[in-house]
Parts: structure tokens; sequence; C-alpha cells
């Protein structure tokens, strides 16, 4: 049984996977005929969606994105936090320099406006500088402040250098909590962690049935001139870990028979 799910879920994504190649491809030939390219976020987001639908996750989430352009701040547990989070909301990712080297799905990363960091590289401050652009420029950036993935049972130490691109363009900045549960536990199939490979971590999960990947959005915060920027690190670092708290205490396991988005109240679920 393992074997056939794994079949069928990786003939969906390789379906995916070429009609998403062949859009990127329209896309890049359209900007020829334009004087402005094609503004990408909102196809990646209907990508990420599809990409979610065809690997048969179960996404619940809860509370609604920022109204406006933020900075989106969450704890980072596997690359499949990326396709996840980006079916909520038009945004752009920041992730490692490896994923830009990933065959098809780093193509297609380039072509959404992935932004890339090469660990312990230096680039720290200049990624910033191209992070305060984007939010300037009215699109969403999504970081994950922890520097690298973790087993998804607690939140790292987190970098504040990234978010004061926030205070640079005067943008808020959202957190983001995101937990992988398994048969009303942490799911340990889940972290992408250590030395793993992206296609032996996929089919891992994709021969077994799928667990809840669940999201809280937070209340955005507004600039805060009078939080510096390691207290605003502490403020944020709480939440999400008050998030992640939150959904491995079972509290969301009960709306586990069905895929499920929420939209305000975590206690008045809506159908989406």
């Amino acid at each position: 049984m393992s074997w056939l799910r794994l079949s069928f879920r990786l003939a969906m994504f390789a379906g995916f996977l070429v009609g998403a190649c062949a859009l990127a491809a329209l896309l890049r030939i359209s900007d020829l005929a334009r004087t402005r390219p094609v503004d990408r976020n909102p196809w990646a987001t209907i990508c990420f969606r599809k990409a979610c639908q065809c690997l048969g996750w179960q996404v619940q989430v809860y509370g609604q994105p920022s109204p406006e352009n933020a900075l989106f701040v969450a704890n980072h547990i596997s690359w499949s936090d990326i396709p996840v989070l980006g079916s909520i909301t038009p945004m752009r990712f920041l992730s490692k320099a490896e994923v830009g080297q990933w065959p098809v799905i780093g193509w297609l990363a380039r072509q959404a406006g992935t932004l890339f960091i090469k660990r312990g590289g230096g680039q720290a401050r200049a990624i910033k500088a191209s992070i305060a652009q984007c939010l300037q420029a009215g699109e969403s950036v999504m970081v994950y402040p922890e520097g690298t993935t973790s087993t998804g049972v607690a939140v790292l130490p987190m970098h504040g250098l990234l978010m004061s691109a926030a205070r640079d363009s005067n943008t808020a900045i959202q957190p983001v909590s995101i937990g992988y549960r398994r048969e009303r536990r942490p799911d340990s199939l889940a972290p992408f962690v250590g030395d793993d490979s992206f296609h032996r971590h996929l089919f891992r999960l994709l021969r077994q049935p799928p667990g809840q990947i669940i999201v809280i959005l937070h209340p955005p915060l507004g600039p805060d001139p009078d939080l510096s920027l390691n207290e605003l690190t502490g403020s944020i670092h709480q939440q999400i870990s008050q998030g992640l708290a939150r959904i491995h205490s079972g509290e969301f396991d009960h709306v586990s028979e069905c895929p499920l988005r929420t939209a305000g109240d975590p206690e008045l679920p809506r159908l989406q």
C-alpha cells in the first residue's frame, strides 16, 4: 500500500512540476513583450496550493494574513514549509543557497523570485537590504530567523538582523507558527535536518499517510521605535514558541478529519 501511495503521489507531483515549468517558461516569454516583468507572486501562490494538493497534505490555517504587505517571520522545520506557507498568501521567500542548486525545484524557486543566502558567507546585511527593497516595493517576504531547520518541537534561537528590514522599510512584521502532527504527536518524519537529501526525504513522506500541518498566523506587529531589535526578536520568538506549544498540546487535533483552512479566531473555524 505504501508503494502504491508513493507511486500515485510521485506521478501527481511530477505532473505538477511539468505544468509549473511550462507556466514559468510562458511568464518569461511574456516578459519580452512587456515593459515591466509579470508579477510572479500570485502565480507562485497558485502553484504552491497545487503542490500541496498533489502531495496530499492536510493544511490547517488559523488567523488571517496581513491585509498589507508584511515581513512574515516563521519557525523553520522543513523544505515543505515553503509550499505550505506560500499557499496562504503571495510572498517571496528567503532560502539557503543550496536550494537554488536542486534540479527543477531550484530553477522554479529562482523563477518565483526567491532570495538566496549562503550560510556563513557574510551576506546577511546585503540580503537585509534586498528584503527591505522588496518590502518598500509592496511585496511580502518570508524569512526564517532561526537560520536552519529544527526538529519542530521547539523554536531555536533567532537572529534579529533580517527582521530589521521591516523597520528600514516601515513595514509590519507578522509572526507565524508552523507545526507538524502525526497520530496526535509531533511528526518525526517532517523535519528536514542534518545531511538528509531532498529526494529521500520526499519519498519517506509520500510513502506514509499524510499528517497534519498546522499554521497559526499571529496578529501583525507594527513598527515600534521604543523596542530595541533584541527586544523585538525576543518578543517574536516568544509568540512563535507559544503558538508551537499550542499546536503540540493537541489543541487543534480535533479537526484532523479533513483538510481545513480557518479564518479568524481558532475557536470559530470557517471552511475556505
